[in-house]
């Protein structure tokens, strides 16, 4: 088992509250979160990424405890070792695609250099086919270069898995299909685990070897 949690969180608005219960083991090495948008799933990426606190309850990564409420264990997203791809990409939109993927590395306030060409960072330019574009800027790429752009940032570090949020859904139908084969590509290079969410059955048949539905914010285990 990669990723074992089971996490609550109470989330109020004006008007509405939405409760966040989810349990998750996973043990086949690709997993698709599968559910309607405003279920909770890219609350739970968060959740296991580090950027959302839950309320109570533990997420352990390959034995690792990431998060307990009941021991105050909270590892920042920076110690976490995981790689995140953000469904809007995320890209910094004043750093090259070259910076952009460095920062991945980067260790402290300064943005990387323009001129620093990092070895991982060549190799996950060349495998992901956007080295011709090194030197330009998110607003200068089509979609399908800014997600790669944002998969070789996450995959630079050597992340211990991979947590992709609706990486295909701004992308048209033949980008979509082609991107998802590379990605396949590359997680069978690599052997690192997948957690993707998605609502979209596609998805689902390629990625999902475990499959969790999640609605209303509520995950129970993943079917094989």
């Amino acid at each position: 088992m990669w990723l074992d949690l089971d996490i609550r969180r109470r989330m109020d608005a004006p008007g509405q509250a939405f409760e966040l219960d989810v349990q998750l083991q996973c043990t086949a090495r690709q997993v698709v979160l599968f559910g309607p948008s405003g279920a909770g799933k890219s609350l739970t990426l968060k959740a296991i990424a580090g950027l959302l606190r839950p309320e109570a309850g533990f997420i352990r990564l390959g034995g690792t405890t990431l998060f307990d409420a009941g021991q105050g264990v909270h590892l920042p997203p920076q110690q976490r070792g995981l790689g995140y791809v953000f469904q809007d990409y995320a890209l910094f939109p004043h750093l090259t695609v070259r910076q952009n993927i460095a920062f991945g590395l980067h260790r402290g306030w300064f943005n990387p250099s323009r001129r620093e060409a990092d070895p991982e960072v060549e190799r996950w330019m060349a495998a992901l086919r956007i080295a011709p574009f090194a030197n330009r800027l998110p607003s200068q790429l089509s979609g399908g270069q800014r997600q790669r752009t944002a998969l070789a940032r996450a995959l630079v570090n050597q992340p211990r898995a991979l947590l992709l949020d609706e990486p295909f859904a701004a992308l048209d139908h033949d980008l979509r299909a082609h991107l998802r084969e590379e990605l396949l590509e590359v997680l069978a290079a690599t052997d690192v685990p997948l957690l993707l969410i998605s609502h979209d059955p596609v998805d689902v048949a390629m990625f999902g070897h475990e499959v969790a539905h999640l609605a209303d914010g509520t995950c129970r285990n993943p079917d094989s």
